[in-house]
């Protein structure tokens, strides 16, 4: 897509927002940063939504917990000065005080409520394609899409499809690329044959900052112009990844089942049954509504193949997509490596430690409440870092201690540099491994 495409056209379907102000809700999230890029493009003031942490808050952000305030009044010095609201919170599983009925309903009708109040001109709600039968996470959404809907208040409810990025992934687009990435053969969820209409995240940006600059009103399902196959999508990812192979490993619907139903009660991993639902079901939009998008907004989305090739693949591309089953990957190991040491120091006999430091400067260190204590340290980091508590201070810790135990036997042991099975000499791979893993500890 050239600029053209993407600059705000001059006709009835799109003013010109010069000093306007929008707020975006969410704005931390992997799709708030495409649509605030529209938005500015747009030429809008960005003010960002985001939960309040204690700290000072900078002069482009307000507070904006959809889980706290959920009283219109709550949102009136966030909304101070703001001309448009774009709302792209949501979570996928509810966690404490984030449940669906707080952060997809009653925070986001106390903000439009709070709207109407202040006197806020627009509001935009980026909501998902879906059916209500699917999970509590589609259901909340369009629940509160009706709610906003039936306000006195200029609203536009877009509901994507699966939404993509070749720029990054996040949550279900990095599993799915992963999947496409997987050497010799790319990995599908069942046979592939499920359909979806996979949208750009800068597309739905684009349309996003035309809603909230014109006069549209209403329900907006937002897909490319065709539908596809699960499986076509794959393989579309893996050629613009530059990966060899088309052959395809069909995992049967059962096991991915079993394994999202694992995930689900466990809290974790990107993919929820709600989103397997969907996905299953078929992620399609109405027949007309590609039509209806390029008549009311002025702007028609893109299929993937051509959005691929305007964003053409790095090796950091190939990376990111093959290190998604690595990262994890390396986390146990380093979590098994920790405990296996935690096991040997506390299991060793006594009269071996006591020989191995004897005629050492060791032997007067108490060696056996030494290995004894630093096997405690060992299960308390792996197990840290097992649970997900604090990763990267776990991983540094890890560091730190393999860095001193390496110094402290290397120089009291000497001989150990030398032992035919590795000794020390292993622990030279330790510390970029556990670097490694810090950096990927970042998700976000």
């Amino acid at each position: 897509m050239d600029d053209t495409a993407l600059a705000p056209r001059n006709d009835a379907r799109t003013d010109s927002p010069a000093a306007r102000t929008a707020l975006v809700i969410g704005a931390n999230g992997f799709l708030a940063g495409y649509l605030i890029a529209a938005l500015q493009r747009h030429g809008w003031r960005i003010l960002r939504g985001v939960r309040d942490s204690g700290r000072e808050l900078r002069a482009d952000q307000r507070v904006a917990d959809l889980a706290r305030m959920t009283a219109p009044r709550d949102w009136h010095d966030t909304l101070r000065g703001v001309n448009a609201v774009i709302n792209v919170a949501g979570i996928l599983r509810e966690s404490g005080e984030q449940t669906f009925q707080t952060i997809h309903i009653d925070g986001p009708l106390a903000l439009a409520q709070a709207c109407l109040d202040t006197g806020v001109q627009r509001f935009v709600q980026i909501s998902a394609l879906g059916e209500p039968a699917d999970g509590g996470f589609i259901a909340s959404k369009h629940r509160f899409d009706d709610a906003l809907l039936a306000l006195p208040l200029r609203a536009v409810v877009l509901r994507p499809s699966v939404v993509y990025a070749a720029s990054g992934s996040y949550g279900g687009t990095s599993l799915l690329r992963a999947l496409a990435a997987f050497p010799g053969r790319h990995l599908l969820p069942g046979d592939g044959r499920w359909p979806l209409q996979p949208v750009a995240a800068e597309d739905l940006g684009e349309i996003a900052a035309r809603a909230a600059g014109g006069d549209q009103s209403g329900i907006y399902q937002i897909g490319s112009p065709r539908p596809m196959s699960l499986r076509e999508y794959q393989l579309a990812w893996r050629r613009w990844l530059r990966i060899d192979g088309s052959g395809a490993v069909a995992f049967p619907e059962s096991l991915v089942s079993l394994q999202v139903a694992i995930s689900e009660r466990l809290g974790r991993g990107p993919v929820g049954e709600t989103m397997w639902r969907m996905l299953r079901r078929g992620n399609v939009t109405a027949p007309d509504a590609h039509a209806r998008l390029q008549s009311d907004f002025g702007y028609a989305t893109r299929d993937l193949a051509a959005a691929l090739a305007a964003t053409p693949s790095q090796v950091q591309d190939r990376w990111q997509a093959q290190l998604y089953f690595l990262a994890p990957t390396l986390r146990l190991a380093i979590v098994a490596l920790w405990l296996i040491s935690a096991v040997a120091g506390w299991l060793t006999p006594a009269t071996t430690i006591e020989a191995m430091a004897a005629h050492s400067p060791m032997a007067s260190l108490q060696p056996v409440l030494l290995a004894r204590a630093t096997a405690g340290l060992d299960a308390a980091l792996a197990l840290g870092l097992l649970f997900g508590w604090r990763v990267r201070w776990m991983l540094g810790l890890m560091g730190i201690s393999v860095l001193a135990y390496t110094l402290a036997f290397g120089v009291l042991l000497p001989a150990q540099w030398l032992d035919p099975l590795g000794g020390l000499a292993k622990n030279l791979v330790v510390p970029p491994a556990l670097a490694v893993a810090w950096v990927l500890a970042d998700r976000r």
